[in-house]
């Protein structure tokens, strides 16, 4: 079916749109997932406890039931300011949205990266929008972003009457490296982490992965009691993915946890073999010489 003119979405991934017009069915059933074994991520104590609730942080630092660890998980509360958000919003608004899958529309500042053939090229790539540099001048004041060079910055929006989301995914191995940024923007949802079943072989060629500790062994209940993370983005703040939920679990939006607009930015640096000293980094050096500029 060719759903070019009316959506964005390809192959399995559907929204609203398509779904009633094609009789399609969602690809993510939360149902199921809430069946398992659940925990939400509190951002104060960085751990996890038992329950389906995002909110539970809320609690700190009452909680009540289980704990868990999971080490990989960092948020700042707050990153911007309200009137930074409102000017960064309405400058993000001022240029244009492309549709892109499951009910997005998105702004990708960044290379050209074919994923299957990893090949890297400049593409249209012109570094990014003057409007949004204080967003990356401020990395260098958390202790967990030194060194980040942003070269990928993508806003991404979600709809709720769209029925806006994200499938479960685990972000490229051979070109994005280990540290993954998101601020959220204009209202709270919730990140959910799933275990990565490799489905097929180098599944997000898996085999760049640099941490050998993070070599995708499978996550279940023989090491690790959780089946499901929930994450919650609060407005404003800033997660950090690496380590372990970076590549041993898949991320996710969920349909039913975008509840009136919403937008991120999503930021991405290379692999070491891209970077200045790297065995790719002639490859390379062109793109992050643009990746300064901004206009």
């Amino acid at each position: 079916m060719d759903r070019s003119k009316l959506c964005g979405c390809k192959g399995v991934r559907t929204c609203f749109v398509c779904e009633k017009e094609f009789n399609l069915t969602p690809t993510i059933n939360s149902d199921s997932l809430k069946k398992l074994s659940n925990a939400s991520y509190c951002s104060y104590c960085n751990l996890l406890w038992s329950g389906w609730n995002a909110y539970e942080y809320k609690n700190h630092p009452n909680h009540t039931g289980t704990s868990y660890y999971l080490d990989g998980i960092f948020i700042e509360h707050e990153f911007i300011t309200e009137e930074e958000e409102t000017k960064l919003m309405k400058n993000l608004d001022a240029m244009p949205w492309d549709v892109s899958q499951s009910g997005r529309r998105k702004q990708n500042f960044g290379p050209k990266c074919n994923f299957k053939k990893r090949r890297l090229s400049m593409g249209n790539f012109n570094g990014f929008p003057l409007s949004t540099k204080f967003v990356q001048d401020r990395f260098d004041k958390i202790p967990i972003m030194k060194n980040y060079f942003t070269i990928e910055q993508c806003s991404l929006e979600y709809r709720p009457e769209i029925g806006a989301s994200i499938d479960p995914h685990v972000d490229d191995c051979w070109i994005w490296g280990e540290r993954i940024i998101t601020l959220s923007l204009q209202s709270d949802t919730v990140l959910t982490l799933t275990p990565h079943n490799i489905k097929y072989s180098n599944q997000y060629n898996i085999d760049y992965i640099p941490n050998v500790q993070c070599l995708p062994i499978p996550v279940n209940r023989d090491n690790y009691p959780i089946d499901v993370v929930r994450i919650l983005m609060p407005r404003r703040s800033l997660l950090v993915l690496y380590g372990k939920p970076r590549y041993l679990w898949e991320h996710c939006i969920l349909r039913e946890d975008i509840h009136e607009r919403r937008v991120c930015i999503a930021y991405r640096e290379f692999t070491p073999p891209y970077l200045k000293g790297g065995e790719k980094y002639t490859e390379s050096c062109d793109i992050l010489q643009k990746a300064k500029c901004f206009w």
